[in-house]
């Protein structure tokens, strides 16, 4: 039985060490989008020659390929390249979105605030409080990896616990968890520009909102939360049993007393914005409603980038300064900037990805691409339901190979989005279930970004640990994220439950 065990490890181990390399030796996401764009132009030629074309199911329209090796293709490909940039939906918005985050990240907000959630927590509760805020740090992008981790296994050494089940109950959180909150983050309207701009391929006045998915992944939350404290108590820790190794628990910093000062103004300061929200939005002419009187058309929702800018830039401000972080203006546009170089890479892959998407609306590829996959899977016979597993499947499954999370859907949304539209399922449904199976896989995925950081927050308590350690630790949340997910996905489509503030499931 041991030779058997340790065989069947051997062969896992292989496995995924092939899948690393492989991973490896993919190009720069940038890269890969600048071949995506060649690739584009080269296939509308060739797809031109071979003069297909479809018939729009709305329109009755004949849709033909448009080759962009032609001497119009080529003059608006040259003329149109910086607005292709410049109007991409995604970035504006992830730069406001950033410029806010940065500002309450610099302050110590962000920091202050887990730290006193997870310290206050009672023992018998930890396990699910890590795990919770390892969701709820998304909203700050990656603060979660650099900071909840590490912390986590300090805190279950500090109890007599094996800390390398507290990194795994928190990784778990942090990115296995990544696309629910309570709030929004910055993937949420990220997500959406790259959703709305793919929907444009069949419906150009169809609107994606950052809220598109907000329901759904609110719930999410909890879910992912309570099966991440079943996994870690029942399958991981029994697994790790006492920690034999030579570290000494750390004592961990409480709060002090700047840091509680610095709480107390951010908090009043956000009472101060709710009460303003609410004279806003109470009375039936109140001014943050929309046109029409309704809040589904109020800057509240339309503007939910704007707001999270706002929210987060007062609140961090009000922090810095009850901390005496922030001593003058400059420290917050320090804040901001910090941010923003953060971005760098960011604003450098969406220039190609921007580039692609363009080029694949032009060449009506995606269109015709939707209506011929959507041929095949209504001939396919398959329901709702089997098509959104197969897609979570097909997204844990691309997410071992590509990490970045906006990466992948500029890449599957033109294809996706346009096909799924074409069968009678919107955009927001779509890109839920594109979320679900983009996250149960990061915790195994050698190709997530701060893959290497986990291993060196493990190895600072086992040395011999290495990617199989994490895998095989990690799997067991994949196998069970998966399967609660689903179900929940299955219910909401029962229930015919809007998926977030006027996100429904099904096309009119």
């Amino acid at each position: 039985m041991g030779k058997l065990s340790d065989l069947k490890n051997r062969l896992i181990e292989s496995a995924l060490l092939k899948v690393e390399k492989a991973g490896n030796a993919l190009p720069h996401p940038a890269t890969l989008f600048a071949l995506f764009a060649l690739g584009t132009i080269l296939l509308s030629w060739v797809v031109s020659l071979l003069n297909l074309e479809v018939t729009h199911p709305a329109t009755g329209q004949i849709i033909r390929p448009v080759n962009l090796l032609t001497h119009d293709g080529i003059h608006r490909m040259i003329l149109e390249m910086v607005s292709n940039y410049t109007s991409f939906a995604p970035l504006g918005i992830v730069m406001v979105a950033m410029l806010g985050i940065g500002i309450a990240e610099s302050s110590g907000l962000i920091g202050a605030g887990i730290r006193l959630l997870v310290l206050t927590a009672p023992r018998r509760w930890l396990t699910f409080i890590l795990v919770f805020a390892g969701v709820l740090s998304n909203v700050a992008s990656d603060i979660g990896y650099v900071l909840l981790i590490p912390l986590a296994g300090i805190i279950f050494l500090a109890i007599g616990r094996h800390p390398v089940v507290g990194i795994a109950a928190a990784f778990a959180g942090v990115s296995g968890g990544f696309s629910a909150n309570l709030l929004l983050g910055t993937v949420d309207p990220l997500l959406a520009g790259l959703s709305q701009e793919a929907a444009h391929i069949i419906d150009p006045s169809y609107s994606v909102n950052p809220t598109a998915n907000y329901y759904f992944m609110v719930v999410s939350t909890f879910v992912i939360a309570i099966t991440g404290t079943w996994v870690t108590e029942k399958i991981v820790a029994p697994r790790f049993g006492d920690y034999q190794g030579s570290h000494r628990p750390e004592e961990i910093q409480h709060l002090n007393d700047r840091e509680k000062r610095g709480l107390l103004f951010a908090s009043l300061a956000l009472l101060g914005l709710l009460l303003i929200t609410l004279l806003g939005i109470l009375p039936e002419n109140g001014f943050l409603r929309g046109a029409d009187g309704t809040l589904l058309s109020s800057p509240l929702i339309k503007g939910v980038v704007a707001m999270l800018f706002i929210s987060a830039a007062i609140a961090g401000i009000a922090y810095g300064v009850g901390a005496g972080v922030f001593r003058s203006d400059k420290d917050v546009v320090k804040g901001m900037s910090e941010a923003m170089k953060s971005l760098s890479l960011y604003l450098v892959l969406v220039f190609f990805a921007a580039q692609f998407v363009a080029y694949f609306k032009w060449s009506h590829l995606g269109i015709i691409l939707a209506v011929e996959g959507a041929t095949i899977l209504k001939s396919s016979g398959m329901g709702v339901i089997p098509l959104m597993i197969l897609f979570i499947f097909l997204s844990a499954v691309i997410n071992m190979l590509m990490g970045s999370a906006s990466a992948k859907w500029a890449l599957m949304a033109p294809v996706f989005i346009p096909m799924f539209m074409l069968l009678g399922y919107t955009p927001e449904l779509t890109q839920v279930v594109y979320r679900i199976g983009d996250s149960i896989s990061n915790v195994i995925s050698p190709m997530m970004s701060f893959f290497p950081l986990i291993i060196a927050f493990i190895q600072k308590y086992d040395k011999e640990a290495g990617i199989g350690t994490i895998i095989a630790t990690m799997l067991p949340y994949t196998v069970a994220f998966f399967i609660v997910w689903t179900l929940l996905l299955v219910v909401w489509l029962w229930a015919g439950w809007p998926l977030g503030p006027g996100a429904g499931t099904m096309l009119p």
